[in-house]
């Protein structure tokens, strides 16, 4: 790889001198709204997702507040059923989706390839203002009877409902076009924009992971469009595709859906894995330890992820051959994301380990997204699944995957890039205890869930029996505990935009290519794409910290 400190030719230094950056570059709203800078569309992708997260988060806490006894406690059971879609959609559609990949990725994703920009610009702001158009068309429901059917929207209720669900569907419809476009933005980008000496087995494992998602967006989010383009005309039409009392076969639904939602699982988590990739050779401050099948089980998760969306329906009648072999892929799926783990487990060992707010994260990731895909292979077995279906334990095992494995790894992503995206350093200390409590809170929340799944409490009840209450209650206190780290997370940040130290071009001592610019970086990025002449990963004995400069510089000689 490029020295990751020869950083004086790689900044441009505008027409605006020395201390230009994209942040400062051109002002005024219309320099913002108009922008076909990379870095400046990924700002206000991050600035959008992460409102919609307080939005959802603000109704998961409703939802956990409602369920701390039996009965009605603060909502009544219509308005339950419609916090909880709503949620689970914003969550999903709006925060986990793009949340790695069109957030972090459009700023990062260039600079790691040493590139100007994007290949298309024009395509990457399209994109985000797809995403505004669809999250308002969610959002409608919002306001005017909130739809309630489950973020599935499954049919025939959907279909049926007297709730809103057109413009929440048409606003997944609308999202899906933006996913679309950002997944092939980065794989024209990927192939025609890395620099000099970067074969594809010297690209950064956040661009594999890039990569591996953009390709499952591009085949897979087609799929869901037409499934609730389908239901939307069958609703307005009376067609009878997915509706048994129209001649249609509800199960039809379950087939399109499931075929696009489960690889849309990998597009919420492969960009996590990338993310975790980055940061755990950094901090251990040692090289990654098997790159290559790292980066190759990223290709293979993608690939595997399009054969395993029948075990998400064991209980709907389909053959004892048919969910025998779902269960076996579901089963073989399990190994590339295993030698993740393991790789990442034999890069620390015997690493100058940092326990910066980043590697908490990452540490915290490890943890609780294992306990997530071990989960996820009880549900992959038939017979244990007949039992588990459709109860909290489902429940507990989604939000181990995504929350404890795609939020985490954001959470820390945007922790290590913060200083690169914006030049400001947060607090270190209130980093580390919002990361703490954030891992507290995130376990307390749904490891009793597992439990109550178990003993038979069925997910998106309103209503339980008097025997789950301890748990359900353990279960709120996690999510309100959650929802402090959370909220002290977002001050710490926040504080530092406006009154953060200033930030050195390598705070961490990182070699991947982004950390040749300026922090934040320059308008364009680097002058001319830098040659790359080692592995990603090389480089860390060439680096030392310098006290004046806040960061890490070459060695001397």
């Amino acid at each position: 790889m490029a020295s990751p400190t020869t950083t004086a030719d790689a900044a441009i230094p505008e027409k605006k001198g020395a201390d230009d950056n994209y942040l400062t570059h051109d002002k005024g709203f219309a320099s913002w709204a108009f922008t076909l800078d990379h870095k400046r569309i990924g700002v206000m992708y991050l600035a959008s997702i992460l409102t919609a997260f307080a939005l959802g988060g603000l109704f998961a806490l409703l939802v956990r507040t409602e369920l701390w006894s039996p009965g009605e406690t603060i909502m009544k059971h219509d308005t339950y059923n419609q916090m909880f879609t709503l949620h689970g959609a914003i969550m999903v559609f709006l925060v986990i989706i793009p949340g790695i990949p069109a957030g972090l990725g459009n700023i990062i994703l260039p600079l790691q390839l040493g590139a100007k920009d994007v290949a298309f610009p024009k395509m990457n702001l399209a994109s985000y203002y797809l995403w505004i158009i669809g999250c308002v068309f969610m959002l409608i429901s919002l306001f005017t009877n909130a739809v309630d059917t489950g973020w599935t929207f499954y049919a025939p209720y959907s279909t049926t409902t007297q709730t809103n669900v057109i413009p929440a569907a048409f606003g997944a419809f609308i999202l899906g076009f933006s996913s679309i476009f950002t997944g092939l933005n980065f794989i024209v980008t990927i192939h025609k924009l890395r620099p000099p000496g970067m074969t594809f087995f010297r690209m950064p494992l956040y661009v594999w992971a890039l990569y591996s998602t953009a390709l499952i967006q591009v085949l897979a989010t087609p799929v869901i469009g037409i499934t609730l383009a389908m239901m939307m005309v069958e609703r307005v039409f009376g067609l009878g595709i997915f509706d048994p009392a129209l001649g249609g076969d509800p199960v039809l639904f379950q087939h399109f859906f499931w075929f696009y939602s489960h690889p849309a699982v990998y597009i919420m988590i492969v960009p996590a894995f990338g993310v975790v990739s980055e940061i755990i050779p950094v901090f251990s401050r040692k090289r990654l330890f098997g790159y290559q099948f790292i980066a190759i089980s990223s290709l293979a998760i993608a690939f595997l992820g399009f054969l395993v969306w029948g075990h998400h329906m064991f209980t709907s009648g389909q053959s004892v051959l048919a969910g025998t072999i779902f269960s076996a892929i579901t089963f073989l799926i399990a190994i590339p994301t295993a030698i993740k783990i393991f790789n990442w487990v034999s890069t620390m060992y015997k690493g100058r380990i940092h326990l910066d707010t980043p590697m908490l994260y990452a540490l915290a990731f490890l943890w609780v997204f294992t306990i997530g895909g071990l989960t996820g292979v009880f549900l992959a077995v038939m017979g244990v699944d007949i039992h588990l279906h459709d109860t909290y334990f489902v429940v507990a095992h989604f939000h181990y995957v995504m929350m404890g494995g795609a939020i985490t790894a954001f959470l820390g992503g945007l922790h290590y890039w913060f200083p690169k995206a914006f030049g400001r350093m947060y607090n270190e200390k209130t980093g580390r205890i919002g990361a703490i409590i954030v891992f507290v809170g995130l376990n307390l929340t749904f490891f009793p869930q597992f439990i109550l799944g178990s003993r038979g409490m069925p997910r998106r009840y309103y209503n339980y029996l008097p025997e789950f209450q301890g748990l359900h209650q353990l279960s709120t206190i996690g999510a309100f505990i959650l929802g402090i780290g959370f909220l002290l997370t977002a001050i710490s940040l926040g504080r530092a935009l406006k009154n953060g130290k200033k930030a050195p071009n390598n705070p961490w001592g990182a070699v991947t290519l982004e950390w040749l610019t300026t922090s934040p970086p320059p308008y364009y990025n680097f002058h001319t794409p830098p040659p790359v002449t080692a592995g990603p990963y090389d480089g860390y004995e060439n680096l030392e910290y310098d006290e004046k400069v806040g960061g890490y510089v070459a060695k001397k000689a």
